[in-house]
C-alpha cells in the first residue's frame, strides 16, 4: 500500500506555489491567508512577542479548498528552513483538524483563546511549547524564509503523544499525506 502511495505522490504535479495536485476530485489543494497577502508576508501581529521582537504573535488566518477525495483530516505547519540551528525552526504545529474544517481563524495558535476546531492538537515547536510562535530571526539576518504548509491527510486521527515533537509529527504526517500545499513568506528585522 505504502508504495502505491508512494507512486502516486511521485507522479503528482507540482505548482510554483508549492501545491500538489489532489486526487480524484480534480481540484488542486489550495492554502490562503488574507493575514499574508500583501507582498511584505508577516505583519507585526504575527511576529513573536519575545527573544526581542515585539508583535502580537498572531497565528495567521487560514483558509484552504481542493481538498482530495479520502480526506480525513487536515494538518498545518509553520517551518523557518533558515534559522541557525542546522535543523530549521518549527514554529507551529497543528494535527487531526477536522475535515469538515476548511479555515483557521487568527489567533488560532494561541492555546488560550481556544480558537481551534474540536479534536486538533498543537503539538510542540522548538519554543517547547504546543502553541504557536511568530517569526523572530535574530537581528542583521538576512530575511528567513517561513512556510505554512496544509496536509490533507487520509486517516481522522494521528494517536501521537501529547508531548511528540514536531520532527516525530512531521514523520507521521508524510506517512498519511494525500495532498499538500505550501504557502511562503519571508521576514527579517
Amino acid at each position: 500500500m505504502n508504495r502505491i502511495k508512494l507512486s502516486v505522490a511521485i507522479g503528482l504535479l507540482s505548482t510554483g506555489s508549492g501545491a500538489v495536485a489532489g486526487g480524484a476530485s480534480g481540484g488542486q489543494l489550495t492554502l490562503t491567508s488574507s493575514a499574508l497577502a500583501s507582498q511584505t508576508g508577516f505583519q507585526q501581529a504575527q511576529v513573536l512577542n519575545g527573544l526581542g521582537c515585539s508583535g502580537g504573535n498572531l497565528s495567521p488566518s487560514l483558509s484552504w479548498f481542493g481538498a482530495p477525495v479520502g480526506t480525513k483530516s487536515y494538518a498545518v505547519t509553520l517551518y523557518d528552513p533558515d534559522a541557525p540551528t542546522g535543523s530549521g525552526w518549527w514554529h507551529w504545529v497543528v494535527y487531526n483538524i477536522p475535515s469538515n474544517t476548511t479555515r483557521l481563524a487568527e489567533g488560532a495558535g494561541d492555546v488560550k483563546k481556544n480558537l481551534l476546531p474540536v479534536g486538533a492538537v498543537q503539538g510542540n515547536t522548538d519554543f517547547g511549547q504546543p502553541t504557536y510562535g511568530g517569526p523572530c530571526p535574530p537581528q542583521g539576518d538576512q530575511a528567513h524564509r517561513y512556510i505554512l504548509t496544509l496536509y490533507a491527510l487520509d486517516v481522522a486521527k494521528l494517536d501521537l503523544p501529547r508531548n511528540a515533537t514536531a520532527a516525530f509529527i512531521g514523520f507521521n504526517l508524510h506517512g498519511h499525506t494525500l495532498a499538500k500545499t505550501t504557502l511562503t513568506k519571508k521576514f527579517g528585522r
